[in-house]
């Protein structure tokens, strides 16, 4: 509480105070009294500068550190080798044309195409809409996060066009995610369930929004753990939408979500097998920046979106997704236990110091701890009344929350 703390650093003592209003104090002694009481104040505020100085130090120091081992996994061909294999060549790569109506062939057929596509959309339910429109505006995201890839230390693009090979990776991971948010929206477009302009606008407030970063954005060590995470939790979220559209017939969004969903695997297994690196290079700064990331919790990047009426938006759509089973807080619980696990964060040893092992303990008992935390709102989400919210998603039609 360093407010409280404050305040009881520049309180008079009870003496003082006592001193000060007795009629017995000369004036001399009341000015010392203040002196004493000014002293101690100025004395606080400089503890607390110098103590807000020595974590800047500290984290700068860390990051020039996260930096130089970025720069040897450039340097010694590893990113090479293990990470820019996973992304697909241009000429490989599906496009988001592969997915839709053709408009090549003639008009009737053009016709038919989108027909057939509407048709199969009208089975979709409003809930699953509202997954897919959430997902679509999180990916049209991307002018954002690939801003926030690039003040990575040490793996940052600064020319734009740098051969060095994590600017490599940042470029074509922003090209293969950059073909998501177009083919998300031209389905949406084509098959007339939404309303465009109402999602267009979201996407337009999104962006100038931005999006709340990790602890420390400069951090490599941060970013890759982000990364890991937030791939994985896209990756659940577009293979869920897939298997619920496949359910309600939709085999077009079926494949759609699923060709998504494949590629955030393979961002993800990249941004992991990074991160098991560093563990394995510096396991106690790896920890350290585990339990930071875990403890500012891994939000979507699309927290901040808005409609321009309802500044809830992002916790509305988020509970219809964990209403719908598409992306629920019992994921999030697997996800930790997950990249724990894969990281071998526990069998971690000799090699942490005292902070290290207390984030080591912070972060293998997490899962156990999210899971009770999610048992205890499903409990009280159950007593609940149902409750519906109207989306201008959907022409503001309602859809259950809970």
């Amino acid at each position: 509480m360093p407010g409280l703390m404050t305040m009881m650093a520049l309180a008079p003592s009870p003496l003082s105070v006592k001193r000060c209003f007795s009629s017995k104090e000369t004036p001399g002694t009341t000015m010392l009294l203040l002196t004493k009481r000014s002293s101690s104040s100025s004395a606080h505020l400089l503890r607390r500068s110098w103590a807000r100085g020595a974590a800047t130090a500290t984290a700068t120091t860390a990051i020039r550190d996260e930096q130089e081992l970025m720069q040897r996994l450039d340097e010694d061909g590893w990113v090479d080798r293990h990470l820019l294999p996973l992304l697909t060549p241009a000429e490989e790569a599906w496009q988001p044309a592969d997915l839709l109506p053709s408009f090549s062939a003639s008009a009737d057929e053009q016709r038919s195409q989108v027909a057939e596509l509407q048709a199969r959309a009208a089975a979709v339910p409003d809930d699953l809409l509202v997954c897919l429109v959430g997902n679509m505006i999180t990916e049209e995201g991307l002018p954002t996060y690939m801003s926030m890839g690039n003040r990575v230390a040490g793996a940052s693009d600064a020319t734009g066009c740098d051969g060095h090979a994590w600017a490599r990776w940042l470029r074509g991971w922003t090209a293969e995610e950059n073909r998501h948010g177009d083919l998300l929206n031209r389905y949406l477009y084509l098959c007339g369930r939404v309303d465009m302009r109402q999602v267009e606008r979201t996407v337009h407030h999104l962006l100038r929004r931005g999006m709340r970063a990790i602890p420390r954005p400069s951090s490599p060590y941060h970013s890759l753990i982000y990364g890991a995470f937030q791939e994985r939790a896209t990756f659940v979220s577009h293979a869920r939408t897939a298997g619920r559209a496949s359910r309600h017939g939709d085999a077009c969004l079926a494949k759609i979500c699923g060709v998504i969903a494949a590629d955030e695997r393979r961002h993800e297994a990249g941004y992991t097998k990074a991160s098991a690196r560093a563990f394995e290079t510096d396991p106690d700064g790896m920890v350290r920046a585990l339990a930071a990331v875990m403890r500012a919790k891994v939000t979507m990047p699309g927290e901040l979106m808005t409609d321009g009426r309802d500044e809830r938006l992002f916790d509305h759509f988020s509970a219809v997704a964990q209403r719908s089973g598409v992306y629920t807080a019992a994921d999030y619980g697997d996800m930790v236990e997950h990249f724990v696990r894969r990281w071998k964060v526990a069998e971690l040893g000799a090699d942490l110091s005292g902070e290290g092992r207390r984030a080591q303990d912070y972060v293998c008992g997490l899962p156990r701890k999210v899971r009770r935390m999610e048992e205890l709102a499903h409990d009280r989400a159950a007593k609940m009344e149902a409750q519906s919210v109207s989306f201008s998603w959907v022409f503001d039609r309602p859809v259950r929350i809970r």
